[in-house]
């Protein structure tokens, strides 16, 4: 018998599919969602996910391997669609016989979908538009996340609960969808599972965790923050489309500004292609946010964070804020 009926009845569609306790899913983190974290994660009754991000091949294939050895359970592996080395990195998936890959960053690209299905795993898609998701599960993606713009990292132009009233009551019923974004506590999880949600997606909450391999002045910084110290990058030049990114208010924040003017001024001179400049922007982030989460640099580097991270105020293991969720979570769903 569950400890949590309620929320299990309404989690079932988004259990069965993870095949986790909890259809909680880890958002993918890079730096931080790595093996200790994700293998805590799915311990726990979660489901963690591995941040590939710039990861080469070599790392990825390591980064699982360990994992496996610190957990039994399922976990997946979260892919970004335009790395030059996709397929590549779905081949080491394949290899390690993940059970679900996460493309995220943009459309996937031809044939990286079918390249996952090909070995058996689930594929999960991001879609920041209805459109787009039904295109998306429609070319043969298992599952959908929505996620709003409450979210810390790479984020779309709209509220989580927007996107939740948008997209669950169309898609609901004949797929899979879980919310993220800005979540924080058990009694919103509640609110998105009445709506149809088969489970949620959070970053934020357990960036700080225990197991959280993040440095200590990076998590202090998240304990300090509120709401609204989580702000959106600029965008400085509208020939360069650059997805937008929430973290912490700081040097690093400016910083990224002038790498966008200088990436702008190389895509004027014709010296880099489109592509090129997105991708050097990508770099950027990925060593900006290694600064803060691996070094502790945290007034150069990128805190990530979403506008939950005032709710953040000390160091717990997974396992407790695992837990607090669902209870918090069952209480809601027993009040209504």
């Amino acid at each position: 018998m569950t400890a949590f009926p309620k929320t299990s009845a309404l989690m079932q569609r988004g259990t069965d599919f993870l095949g986790s306790e909890y259809a909680v899913l880890c958002g993918a983190m890079s730096w931080v969602s790595e093996r200790n974290l994700v293998s805590a994660i799915s311990n726990a009754g979660g489901f963690g996910v591995i941040a590939c991000g710039a990861m080469t091949p070599d790392l990825l294939d390591t980064e699982i391997a360990e994992t496996k050895k610190l957990t039994a359970k399922p976990f997946g592996v979260n892919l970004i669609t335009m790395h030059p080395a996709l397929f590549e990195l779905i081949e080491i998936c394949a290899r390690h016989g993940v059970t679900h890959v996460v493309l995220a960053g943009g459309i996937p690209p031809k044939g990286s979908v079918e390249a996952i299905k090909a070995f058996g795993a689930k594929v999960i898609v991001f879609a920041p538009t209805l459109a787009l998701a039904k295109k998306l599960l429609r070319s043969g993606g298992d599952a959908l996340v929505i996620e709003g713009m409450e979210a810390g990292g790479h984020i779309g132009p709209v509220s989580t609960s927007v996107l939740a009233q948008e997209f669950l009551p169309v898609l609901a019923e004949d797929h899979l969808v879980f919310v993220a974004g800005g979540i924080g506590r058990g009694e919103a999880i509640a609110g998105y599972l009445e709506m149809g949600a088969v489970g949620v997606q959070l970053g934020t909450r357990f960036a700080c965790a225990t197991e959280s391999i993040a440095h200590e002045n990076f998590k202090k910084a998240f304990f300090r923050a509120n709401a609204r110290d989580a702000i959106t990058s600029v965008q400085v030049d509208p020939r360069l489309p650059v997805i937008p990114v929430r973290a912490l208010k700081n040097k690093g924040t400016e910083e990224f500004t002038a790498k966008q003017i200088e990436v702008a001024k190389l895509l004027d001179s014709g010296s880099i292609e489109m592509g090129e400049a997105q991708l050097q922007i990508e770099h950027f982030w990925a060593g900006a946010l290694r600064r803060a989460v691996i070094d502790g640099d945290v007034e150069n580097g990128s805190i990530m964070a979403g506008q939950s991270v005032g709710m953040l105020k000390e160091e717990e293991p997974v396992a407790d804020i695992m837990q607090q969720l669902m209870s918090q979570c069952e209480a809601a769903l027993s009040r209504r």
